[in-house]
């Protein structure tokens, strides 16, 4: 392509559904982040952007889990989504919503323009159908047996344990999510994307012109696909939630979210330039644009075989590189939200971020431990462990220990002052270590426009300790007469200000190049240096005059705090807490499952057929004990499921209350009940129990309640379970 005269940088859209884990960050965010700040100091045209992803079948998934609706969730989300990523130092131009109506508007307009093309297929085919739910279901409402590693719950798009892309028809004894029960195969109308007309093209494309330049994964990736033979992709489905298709002939129909959700990339851009009083279109069209896609190994196949067929039907620029990580592992395991093995970036910001001895150089610490384990070409795993080594032997003991070094002895050598440089008694070591200074922006500038950043970091972190050394090699200190009477000598005080000016310099320019990979830690540099952020531009990387001789610094503050074995310790129990918490669930869960009785399901179904007859308006009135009477549609509103009582401990100051964790299948709740009084709390645990899934939560004592559990009371006052006389599924509905 044409030497580039703008940037788009794009990271992958994270899904509105739920909080995002240090593997998606390391994954996409802050590598297009440091990428994006290298060139935002380069003074290039660059333009970053991201949003929520609120659509698909992951939003309405989660809707049910917390019982409430697919657009409150996202609500829910997507703020805290945005504000982790800001308080991580991730610095979109803009972070969108798939839900802005100007998405939906630029999403159908896409679609009717290929469409009006002839470059869809229509098609008419069998697709699985939920009879109970009356529904089609989508692929992540089907679960069932992983034909290539034989894990029992893999989706219908993807296999969680091994991570092959699958579909519902490769599934070993499907079920819906939705009933539990086999769906059955209906007709069903849907426009496809034939992408197997676009198969010499994306070949040539991919594994001839990007065969240099594209990392082999993503090059293996996308010649497995190519060689296995691309298939016509369904580009709509039918589902209530997401961007209705826009034909009157596609009634109850969707588009499908890998199709919708790149177009958020153009309409997140739109709304840039909106915002900006600027032209989007230059960004899409125009050959002199560089669009980037940085994303995790998932979503390979997405942004290097569909979307860019896509792109090229509409018209649109290419990407040039689309660099994807491998998968971040936790402590000897794949990190998994349902086994709550996992570090969200809410949980280190909260522990960490905001902890009174935190602050944003600890958002700065993870940045730096991230980049140096980033899993650009194999997998790779945090530790804490790691973390605190990285943090204590690299950051506090080299580059935090030049600094403060450098610091502490310009203000007890040089009067606080940068002294000047006496080019007349320079030697071997003084040469050396400007060479290096000179030379390492050339060789971190290579590495970025490689996408190799943890290389990157690598060498910036190398300058810092030769720095080190060079001083040690030095001692400015023994030149120092011993008696503080006595002068120093006007040979030794040269000495002592060439190496306190190069330290300075070098430490200016360890500012510029840290600061794509550590920007708070770069800014905090600029403070003690007292110069304007403007020095951080790229060009004045390897230069030598960057502090004026004379000028007068501030006095030295740690840059970083150690990280204490306590804090590590806590960290990882705190781990292996959530997850054995979780294994307990999981296995009530299974257990109610192995003994559950047909019998009662029987009878709630006699149960729901009965209360589904029409009611018979001349049957008399039941007393109700004083309540007011309510018809059948009332009762419907209520949503009773079966729980299990996982965890139960006395509320603090409150005789009667007591805070129950209590799994309903699809979540655990809390919810706080008024029964300290008849049970104490570890006679409880493991009781199923009836609970009112869709009561507004209540706060009592401090604690958000949600949910309700149903207790009758007896002629003497005491209070007993309603629940099923045999164990049941959690999360069974009772009617």
């Amino acid at each position: 392509m044409k030497k580039p005269s703008r940037y788009l940088i794009t990271a992958a859209l994270p899904y509105a559904n739920g909080l995002k884990h240090i593997g998606h960050l390391a994954g996409a965010y802050l590598p297009a982040d440091i990428y994006v700040r290298y060139l935002r100091v380069q003074k290039k045209d660059v333009v970053f952007v991201c949003g929520s992803d609120e659509h698909g079948t992951a939003i309405p998934i989660q809707a049910a889990k917390e019982s409430t609706t697919p657009q409150a969730i996202i609500d829910k989300y997507h703020p805290i989504i945005k504000e982790n990523f800001e308080d991580l130092g991730i610095a979109f131009d803009i972070y969108a919503r798939t839900s802005d109506p100007l998405h939906h508007e630029t999403a159908q307009e896409f679609f009717t323009y290929l469409n009006s093309r002839g470059d869809f297929e229509v098609k008419e085919t069998e697709q699985y159908y939920d009879e109970e739910a009356q529904t089609f279901l989508a692929d992540r409402y089907i679960k069932g047996t992983c034909p290539n590693c034989g894990f029992p719950n893999a989706f219908g798009d993807q296999c969680e344990r091994c991570g092959i892309s699958l579909s519902p028809e490769m599934l070993i004894d499907p079920v819906s999510t939705l009933s539990g029960k086999p769906p059955v195969k209906r007709l069903t109308k849907q426009w496809y994307l034939p992408l197997d007309k676009h198969e010499a093209w994306l070949r040539k494309w991919i594994l001839g012109e990007h065969k240099d330049d594209w990392r082999n994964n993503v090059l293996g990736q996308c010649k497995s696909w190519l060689d296995g033979g691309l298939q016509p992709r369904a580009i709509t489905r039918d589902l209530d939630w997401g961007i209705k298709v826009p034909l009157a002939d596609a009634q109850g129909k969707v588009l499908y979210v890998w199709f919708d959700a790149p177009i958020g990339y153009i309409s997140a851009t739109k709304q840039w330039a909106i915002n900006c009083n600027k032209d989007w279109k230059p960004y899409w069209y125009s050959d002199e644009t560089k669009l980037v896609h940085f994303i995790g190994k998932d979503n390979i196949v997405f942004h290097c075989i569909i979307f860019p067929v896509m792109l090229k039907l509409h018209g649109n620029i290419l990407p040039a590189n689309v660099p994807a990580n491998e998968f971040m592992n936790l402590e000897g395991d794949k990190m998994s939200t349902s086994r709550n093995w996992k570090l969200e970036m809410q949980d280190y910001i909260n522990d960490f971020v905001r902890k009174e001895n935190g602050g944003p150089q600890m958002a700065d610490v993870l940045r730096y431990y991230l980049t140096t384990i980033m899993p650009e070409t194999k997998d790779s795993e945090f530790t804490w462990k790691g973390f605190q080594d990285a943090n204590n032997n690299e950051l506090v003991s080299i580059l935090g220990n030049f600094v403060n070094r450098t610091f502490v002895l310009m203000h007890k050598l040089c009067n606080g002052k940068v002294p000047p440089l006496h080019a007349t008694v320079l030697d071997a070591v003084d040469n050396v270590i400007i060479n290096e200074i000179e030379g390492t922006k050339l060789k971190v500038e290579n590495l970025l426009e490689e996408f190799k950043f943890k290389e990157a970091l690598s060498v910036v972190m190398d300058l810092a300790r030769k720095g080190n050394k060079y001083m040690q090699e030095k001692e400015p200190w023994k030149k120092v007469p011993a008696n503080k009477e006595e002068p120093i000598s006007a040979d030794n005080q040269k000495q002592i200000d060439n190496c306190i000016h190069l330290c300075l310099q070098l430490t200016a320019n360890l500012a510029i190049f840290i600061n794509p990979f550590l920007p708070f830690t770069a800014k905090k540099l600029c403070k003690m240096m007292k110069v304007v952020d403007k020095m951080l531009e790229w060009k004045n990387g390897g230069r030598l005059k960057l502090l004026s001789v004379g000028y007068t610094l501030k006095a030295p503050e740690l840059l970083f705090r150690k990280i204490e074995d306590e804090e590590v310790k806590a960290q990882v129990q705190k781990l292996e807490k959530a997850s054995q918490s979780s294994a307990e669930q999981q296995a009530i869960a299974a257990k109610i499952q192995e003994t559950g009785s047909s019998k009662v399901q029987e009878a709630s179904n006699k149960v729901q057929e009965s209360g589904n007859k029409p009611q018979d308006t001349a049957t008399p009135a039941l007393e109700s004990n004083g309540k007011s009477q309510i018809t059948i549609d009332d009762f419907a509103k209520i949503e009773l499921r079966t729980g299990i009582i996982t965890a139960a401990e006395k509320v603090e100051k409150a005789d009667k209350l007591l805070k129950l964790q209590i799994d309903l299948g699809y979540e655990t709740r809390t919810i706080l009940s008024g029964i300290a009084l008849y049970f104490k709390p570890e006679e409880i645990i493991g009781r199923q129990v009836t609970v009112v899934a869709n009561l507004a939560p209540r706060k009592m004592r401090g604690i958000e309640s949600n949910g309700m559990i149903l207790m009758a009371e007896d002629n003497t006052g005491k209070l007993h379970f309603v629940s099923p006389d045999t164990l049941i599924e959690a999360g069974s509905r009772v009617s």
